[in-house]
């Protein structure tokens, strides 16, 4: 597969084509060796120059007289921007000046847009998109968007099947395109576990000040050990000595980073959402599985442990959708005080929410659609849909609004 990973098409790629005809900026975003930058150099020619700010001479014009680095430039890329937050402004005063669509093409590995003082001086100048590393369906070829087929009432039929074993190979290689190069599991884990390393020394470094940066892979480690689950930040950090505050913030960090998402409870009570506990979410189960240290083997012998690293594969490619969906939808999760919840409760911009249950299981029973019986209930007249994804071939419906899909219909 190493030969035909840089060859595999991307499909925010048509966003980015739309974006330039009506935007003087365009900021990708994303975790680093997702394919940024290959794909913005798709966009580069003799009228759109290209930059990176991995370069050291390139980074110190840009930090200290970023209006010579654009000086002279119709059209310019400029990749990893995130390195020299100052040079946004000078970008923003030359956009006042000249509003041309398609001016700058701009990637950062960290969420700069997520900057007070960025955010609102680009404000109505520049779109924002996030690529994150490669969907199933873009590997495999897949032509819908599950999350647009299953708000209009469709139920996409799998082109490709992936059950059991090829499932769980699909779950622990994840979708960052190095790693689907490498053949060996073990090589591609390796090449993980110093991915991760290297974005905390750098390019959270680079955020912020922190104190004993020494801390930050064994707090990532807890973090992948509490994947899934409630944050609880006290339990979290104590085995490293730091406090709630601390731990939240760094936490944010990482978000910020794209190594994980912190997962919002959904409520029909806007106002309540704000005081319950997010649910954390790592983006990219490959990653996860190598700072857990699974294998095909423990997973055999520990069968529970592939249900925690699917509902997280699941949660990437949900989010993927998200990203080169037509509709806008949030992906959230929920729980009540019972302990009754929904892996995934996807909400649209109507409103409308479709519920999905993840079963490692390639067989059903009818207590696996308790969780959304009770969730439609609570949902009233929002509820579209109820979906158990599950290792299975056969598409099943218990119900008028209730069906068990097969986990390769994501990849439709």
């Amino acid at each position: 597969m190493q030969d035909d990973v840089a060859f595999f098409p991307r499909r925010l790629a048509l966003r980015i084509e739309e974006a330039m005809t009506d935007t003087p900026a365009i900021l990708l975003v994303g975790p680093r060796q997702s394919g940024k930058t290959m794909l913005v150099r798709q966009f580069a020619g003799d009228d759109m120059r290209y930059v990176t700010l991995d370069d050291g001479l390139a980074l110190d014009i840009a930090q200290h007289d970023p209006v010579s680095l654009l000086r002279g430039q119709a059209r310019v890329i400029i990749d990893e921007v995130q390195r020299a937050p100052g040079l946004l402004l000078a970008i923003k005063k030359s956009i006042d000046e000249n509003r041309k669509p398609g001016r700058f093409l701009l990637t950062g590995s960290a969420n700069v847009m997520t900057l007070p003082t960025v955010a609102d001086s680009l404000a109505g100048r520049m779109e924002s998109l996030t690529l994150l590393p490669l969907a199933q369906s873009e590997m495999r070829q897949g032509g819908l968007n599950w999350l647009d087929c299953v708000f209009a009432g469709e139920s996409p039929a799998p082109r490709e099947l992936l059950l059991g074993d090829a499932l769980r190979e699909a779950v622990l290689r994840g979708g960052y395109p190095e790693a689907v190069a490498r053949p060996a599991l073990r090589r591609l884990q390796s090449w993980a576990r110093g991915y991760a390393e290297s974005i905390l020394k750098r390019d959270v470094r680079e955020l912020a000040s922190i104190e004993r940066l020494d801390q930050l892979p064994r707090f990532f480690q807890l973090l992948a050990e509490s994947a899934g689950q409630l944050c609880n930040y006290t339990q979290i950090g104590a085995p490293v000595g730091i406090n709630y505050k601390t731990a939240a913030r760094y936490t944010g960090f990482m978000e910020q980073v794209f190594l994980l998402k912190r997962v919002e409870v959904w409520s029909r009570n806007r106002m309540s959402r704000v005081v319950k506990t997010p649910k954390m979410q790592f983006m990219d189960s490959g990653l996860l599985a190598a700072h857990l240290a699974i294998t095909p083997a423990m997973l055999a012998a520990r069968p529970a442990r592939f249900g925690m690293l699917l509902e997280s594969f699941v949660f990437g490619e949900l989010l993927k959708h998200a990203n080169t969906a037509e509709g806008r939808y949030q992906i959230m999760f929920y729980r009540d005080h019972y302990l009754r919840e929904v892996d995934f409760v996807i909400e649209n911009a109507a409103g409308q929410v479709i519920g999905v249950e993840v079963k490692a299981a390639a067989s059903l029973s009818i207590k696996d659609f308790d969780g959304l019986k009770h969730f439609a209930q609570i949902a009233g007249d929002a509820f579209l849909r109820g979906i158990v994804l599950y290792d299975g071939d056969e598409m099943r419906y218990v119900g008028e609004n209730l069906l068990a899909m097969p986990m390769s219909s994501l990849w439709a």
